[in-house]
């Protein structure tokens, strides 16, 4: 069982988000509020179009809510001016996706580095390139990848890539690990030998993690469930 302390790590409260098709207005999350200890791996579960992505989306940052509030360590994030979120999304997530979105003209290292070469004005990078370049392969050799390291993303296989895009999200030591279906495009043996890495950064490193899966399976695997439907929050529980 998890140790709640009185202040979680991230948290939603009463997280309202509706998105407009043409004239239609479509409730996505319906007055969500979930709270994540420091340190824990947890699941968001449900069948597809429930508002799993885009709650873990609004988590990080990436769209904001049209009620409610994000809190990290107590303090709300979501309404903090725009360059302050960047900041956020670059110093304390890490995101991982479906669909890697490496970029295919990088090598590997190349694409690792990428969020180094955001953060840093073009002089300061060039200045500490040799730093970047040493954390980036420590990070690679982690995700087993130090003989891919020349390579582009169509040289690899879809596991090397999700791997490489674990590293990317890693380069800047996130607090806090997004996953939107990292297994979702990987055959059941590939899709193991990620969660076997996702747990072993959770448990060896203490990172938090927040995985939307749509597969029981896989979501089981993290130490609590949060199960959505039709955007509300069905349960709460410890996963099997």
């Amino acid at each position: 069982m998890s140790k709640h302390r009185l202040q979680p790590h991230l948290s939603a409260v009463a997280l309202t988000k509706s998105y407009t098709k043409g004239e239609i207005k479509v409730p996505v999350l319906r007055g969500v509020d979930v709270a994540v200890e420091k340190g824990e791996f947890v699941s968001i579960v449900g069948q597809s179009g429930c508002g799993k992505s885009t709650m873990m989306h609004v988590l990080g940052l990436l769209d904001s809510p049209d009620l409610g509030e994000v809190r990290l360590d107590g303090e709300r994030i979501d309404d903090l001016p725009l360059a302050t979120r960047d900041e956020l999304r670059n110093h304390v997530f890490g995101f991982v996706f479906q669909f890697y979105h490496l970029l295919p003209e990088l090598t590997l290292l190349e694409n690792v580095l990428t969020p180094m070469m955001i953060r840093h004005s073009a002089w300061d990078y060039f200045k500490r390139r040799g730093e970047f370049r040493e954390t980036a392969c420590e990070i690679i050799a982690r995700v087993g990848l130090s003989h891919r390291l020349k390579h582009r993303p169509s040289e690899m296989s879809g596991g090397e890539m999700q791997r490489a895009a674990i590293a990317r999200a890693l380069i800047s030591k996130p607090e806090v690990l997004l996953a939107d279906e990292p297994t979702g495009n990987l055959d059941a043996s590939t899709g193991g030998e990620i969660m076997d890495l996702l747990k072993s950064l959770n448990a060896d490193e203490g990172l938090t993690i927040i995985m939307v899966t749509h597969d029981g399976a896989i979501a089981d695997q993290a130490q609590r469930l949060v199960r959505l439907s039709e955007g509300r929050i069905q349960s709460l529980e410890e996963a099997a």
